[in-house]
């Protein structure tokens, strides 16, 4: 198995997964529990409120949203 490295730091470690040629391209395959894509309308300024702290506001926001569900 390879590894994403960049000098002697490892970027990424190996995966296991090799897309054609060698190349990998977009998400590796999942294991276990894929989440589902939906489509939702959400107010702009819940949106707003979410991605105000940066990358990661996805995540976030389904960390709220099973909170509220008692998840």
């Amino acid at each position: 198995m390879a590894a994403f490295i960049v000098g002697s730091k490892v970027i990424r470690p190996a995966t296991g997964y090799l897309g054609p040629n060698g190349m990998v391209r977009g998400r590796p395959p999942v294991r276990g529990v894929a989440k589902q894509q939906v489509t939702l309308r959400i107010d702009p300024d819940v949106i707003a409120k979410f991605r105000e702290d940066g990358p990661g506001w996805q995540a976030r926001m389904n960390e709220a949203l099973r909170k509220a569900v008692g998840l």
